[in-house]
């Protein structure tokens, strides 16, 4: 994936670590984790339905990288910039590189599918069909559908003098259709696949073979939509006749710019922002290789591209529609499903007793393995225990339905203070927020929307409870969201904790985020903006100088991103040093693990599978009186800089080892799911060595909660 030459560096070498050429770039670095997610799609070991779950993943994750990292590029191309990421690429190289790569991808992505996935689906009973391969039964239960429920759906759309150029919504799917009227004149007009309805039609079902476990399933069949449009067209053009037809995908640029510093009302102003993404520019195309260039011509002139903008594929497009054959309930080509364990201090605990559970000592959950119930049962309890006199919460992401609001919308029906930061600009999320944002606001709640130029991305719940004759605040600090769908299916861990220092630290994040609060010193937390760089910083040196003492320098870090460069560097000067680095970075690293005399010492690995590790862990030896961090910051520039961030330390000795030995210490074990960076940029899974037992550490928690 990464084009950038190696060469051979000697120890003895005085080696200039802002050279390029130690650096990957991180586009590319984004593509090639998109890459590790379609091997999955690929790995026959995992269920025939989990594989087109990843395979719609990656048609997701390539729709959000183009448009917001492809627009980001396009915005700099045309504004001239000249500022060069660590590894040298200017904005337009970026851009060759990615095109290259990403056209490459998509094309392996549509072949696979077509000659891989469809068939192993059809043996399965899942029947994905071309209109032309029904039978008639099939083409006349269809052409009922279409008649009933298609056609008044659509709305055909003609370009001439009299109707301009209609607009292309950001990720739909259209047609573009060439007509001839009687007079032998051509005609434009195009047509959208209407979102509001199944991507693939379902045709009726079919019962089947009988499973070994005696039950007989049924046989699914879908057609595409785009298809049975197609085949209908004369019905939207009566008396003219249809030249060609062909579907085409647009991707607008969704990266939406914030006036913040002039906006009158943040939430006002992100209703319109939101309404304005829709009109972005547009980024990219995808066609067929059978459209004809008269129509190719037709889009390229009106939606403003250029050819490089064009990506061609065979066969269907827009992959993230394929997550509806994940719902077909045939869970013999699924995950087993599981029952994620209660924690013992929590397993029997009803009311107040949770807040006597977190006195004895501090909790800590690791979800998915974990249940998140104990996060909604604290926040329940609290509303409506008559003790305690306010809540206070960070909301980042919670999606559809969440029982954290319910929660906090029953804390104020019961008198409670309750605020609550809503991040309004959690990409992507920002309606869902809006609503329960303006909800909250209704109910009494205080909503504040976070701090002008940063986002919100810390993960904090505090209860303020009155005991005795003084008050206990008890927090729940998370490396993940507030949301009780994606904790079933993220890799994360939290903590309960009503430590004095840590509470009044969590008193201090609100008052910044809440009222005006200059305060720069935190007892416990590592605070982003404000001090965690320079913590983050310590405790790296801290780990140099140990080792330079003639003792054993160990970090740990597993994140979800490294792209920062002064933190890289710093890995590099540990690595220098002797300081054994290892680095568990799901995603995107722009560090160069294994060139010699600069990064030796650190090695990379990325596991993907069936949850997405999300977790934010950082271990420091210290000389054998060990520290841990947990949190919601990755070591990214944005991050550290540009987000209200917050690592918490593990204090708790016994906690400190369960992370060690019990977490920790079985990533490195895992050789089914990991794959090793080299420094190239490329990645190699890692296989079981002679004598060594499969192991995928998902599977491990999972089973070891049994």
């Amino acid at each position: 994936m990464d084009t950038t030459t190696e060469k051979t560096v000697s120890p003895e070498t005085i080696i200039d670590l802002d050279s390029p050429r130690l650096f990957i770039n991180r586009e590319l670095s984004a593509l090639q984790f998109q890459h590790r997610v379609f091997e999955e799609a690929v790995d026959e070991n995992n269920p025939l339905l989990e594989r087109v779950k990843f395979l719609a993943i990656v048609g997701s994750n390539l729709d959000e990288f183009f448009m917001v990292r492809v627009a980001g590029l396009k915005k700099q191309v045309d504004a001239g910039v000249l500022d060069l990421p660590a590894d040298g690429l200017t904005p337009a190289e970026q851009l060759a590189e990615i095109r290259k790569v990403a056209s490459s991808a998509m094309k392996e992505a549509s072949s696979y599918f077509r000659t891989k996935l469809i068939p192993a689906l059809k043996d399965a009973g899942i029947f994905i069909l071309d209109y032309k391969e029904l039978n008639k039964q099939q083409k006349e239960n269809i052409e009922n559908y279409y008649r009933d429920v298609i056609f008044p759906v659509l709305t055909p759309l003609a370009f001439d003098p009299g109707h301009p150029f209609p607009h292309i919504s950001n990720l739909s799917l259209n047609m573009a259709v060439l007509l001839k009227d009687k007079k032998g004149n051509q005609h434009f007009a195009r047509i959208k696949v209407p979102n509001t309805l199944p991507r693939l039609v379902p045709i009726k079902r079919s019962s089947g073979g009988v499973r070994k476990d005696g039950t007989v399933p049924y046989h699914h069949y879908f057609v595409w939509l785009e298809q049975v449009i197609a085949t209908n067209l004369s019905s939207l053009f009566p008396g003219m006749e249809v030249v060609q037809a062909y579907p085409f995908r647009v991707v607008r640029d969704a990266d939406m710019a914030i006036q913040e510093l002039e906006a009158a009302d943040l939430l006002e102003t992100m209703e319109q922002t939101v309404r304005q993404r829709r009109f972005g520019t547009v980024i990219m195309i995808t066609i067929n290789e059978t459209m004809s260039a008269r129509i190719q011509e037709i889009l390229i002139e009106n939606l403003e591209i250029t050819r490089n903008e064009v990506y061609t594929i065979e066969g269907p497009m827009g992959y993230s529609d394929l997550w509806a054959l994940h719902a077909i309930d045939r869970y013999d080509i699924k995950d087993p499903p599981f029952k994620p364990a209660v924690p013992r201090p929590l397993k029997h605990i009803d009311g107040e007793n949770i807040f006597a559970a977190i006195r004895e000592h501090d909790i800590l959950l690791h979800h998915p393995y974990d249940s998140f119930s104990p996060v909604i049962k604290f926040l329940k309890t609290a509303a409506n225990d008559p003790d305690v006199l306010a809540i206070k919460m960070t909301l980042y992401r919670v999606g559809s339905k969440p029982p954290v609001v319910d929660a906090l919308l029953e804390a104020a029906e019961n008198g409670k203070q309750v605020a609550v930061l809503v991040e309004l600009k959690a990409r992507f999320d920002e309606e869902s927020n809006i609503v329960w944002a303006r909800m909250l606001e209704k109910e009494g709640v205080h909503v504040v929307y976070g701090l002008l130029g940063l986002k919100t991305h810390s993960k904090v719940a505090m209860v303020i409870r009155k005991e005795g004759e003084g008050i206990t605040r008890y927090l729940h600090l998370a490396t993940g969201n507030y949301n009780a769908i994606t904790a079933q299916i993220y890799e994360d861990i939290g903590m309960f904790t009503c430590d004095p220092q840590m509470g009044a630290d969590a008193t201090d994040l609100f008052n910044y985020l809440t009222g005006y609060s200059s305060k720069k010193e935190y007892l416990k937390l590592l605070v982003a903006p404000i001090n965690l760089r320079s913590q983050m910083t310590a405790l790296i040196n801290r780990e140099i100088e140990i080792q330079r003492n003639g003792g054993q320098g160990h970090l740990i870090f597993k994140i979800n991103s490294l792209v920062d460069k002064k933190m890289i560097q710093l890995l590099y000067v540990a690595s220098q040093a002797g300081v054994k680095v290892d680095l568990f970075v799901r995603g995107i690293c722009c560090l160069r693990p294994g060139l010699p005399g600069v990064s030796d010492n650190i090695q990379v690995t990325s596991i993907v599978g069936r949850f997405l590790e999300h977790s934010r862990i950082y271990y420091f030896k210290n000389g054998g009186n060990e520290e841990i961090y947990l949190g919601s910051a990755d070591l990214m520039p944005r991050n550290i800089d540009r987000r209200v961030e917050a690592l918490f330390p593990v204090q708790d000795k016994d906690m400190i080892l369960h992370i060690r030995d019990n977490i920790l210490k079985i990533y490195y074990q895992d050789n089914i799911k990991a794959r090793r960076m080299l420094a190239d940029g490329s990645y190699v899974r890692v296989k079981p060595q002679e004598n060594d037992e499969p192991l995928s550490i998902q599977n491990w928690f999972i089973t070891s909660r049994r």
